[in-house]
């Protein structure tokens, strides 16, 4: 059995890994708010997509990729199958939207909550071991079942609590404890399921055939910075609602009142409107003696 190390660089890749999923999961909960406060489909499904693809891209699969950098066996190098791993990434993000889907249509219950946790906790779980899968070394990967259970188990609570955060937290201090929490639940499940890990090396070494972690680490950083910057700049594109109230103030005023019938004036050729004065209570007749004489 060969000897493993989880941190070879130390305590940078744990530190970056976690960074990343807590600021993966602070873009996430701020795109699900926005969820709540669409007014149509369309932008339903625009924040929904944005808001799996930065947790379930950054949060979850780049921190496990970042985590991998750091992993290393003794008397093998580590390989990578590209389309394995692409498609681990497009799990964790297929995973994460359909768990908000569930939990964002419809009436809010316990639940659906539980259900969209069970679908994405498993679809988590099915991205790390489907990462695990893409490695090519010189050696026989084997589990222990009672640590992927576990593993497992960890992945459906975070994202059970990860999907309760998403709907229900609002303001800016409790998103960034949500965040916090769920970084330490995304790190915890990947190196409980790490740590079920064992490698038996082959007696005859053979070619490693894959991309190594210096090759893929250049278009995944790419794809994070990209990434992190277009759902930032989305999110500050997007109209708030004090954006909202001030546009609809604006055209409350821009728009001119019904006004009535105006006032028309009948002629009045023989000058009944002057009698009909005169004869008024208290109006002042004229007497004879004004009157020119003819």
């Amino acid at each position: 059995m060969a000897d493993i190390n989880h941190f070879e660089y130390g305590w940078i890749t744990p530190a970056l890994s976690y960074a990343l999923s807590v600021l993966g999961s602070i873009l996430g909960l701020v795109c699900a708010t926005r969820i709540r406060a669409a007014s149509s489909t369309g932008q339903k499904v625009w924040w929904g997509t944005l808001a799996a693809w930065a947790i379930g891209g950054t949060a979850i699969w780049t921190m496990h990729f970042m985590a991998m950098l750091g992993f290393a066996v003794s008397g093998s190098r580590i390989r990578y199958d590209v389309p394995i791993t692409v498609a681990s990434a497009l799990l964790a993000v297929l995973a994460v939207g359909i768990g908000l889907a569930i939990v964002g249509t419809g009436r809010l219950s316990a639940v659906r909550i539980v259900a969209g946790g069970l679908f994405t906790g498993s679809g988590v779980a099915a991205m790390h071991y489907s990462g695990m899968a893409a490695m090519r070394l010189d050696g026989d990967l084997s589990y222990d079942n009672l640590r992927v259970g576990l593993s497992v188990l960890i992945a459906v609570v975070a994202a059970t609590v990860a999907l309760w955060l998403a709907v229900t937290v609002r303001r800016g201090l409790a998103i960034l404890g949500s965040a916090l929490v769920m970084g330490v639940a995304v790190n915890g499940m990947h190196f409980t399921g790490m740590s079920a890990l064992s490698v038996h090396l082959h007696e005859e070494r053979g070619e490693i055939v894959g991309a190594g972690v210096g090759t893929l680490l250049i278009p995944i950083v790419l794809l994070v910075i990209f990434g992190v910057v277009g759902l930032v700049y989305a999110l500050l594109a997007a109209p708030t609602d004090e954006d909202r109230a001030a546009a609809a103030y604006l055209d409350a005023r821009q728009t001119p009142t019904a006004a009535g019938p105006p006032d028309v004036t009948a002629p009045d050729p023989v000058g009944l409107r002057a009698r009909s004065t005169l004869a008024r209570p208290g109006a002042q007749f004229p007497s004879r003696r004004d009157h020119p004489p003819r």
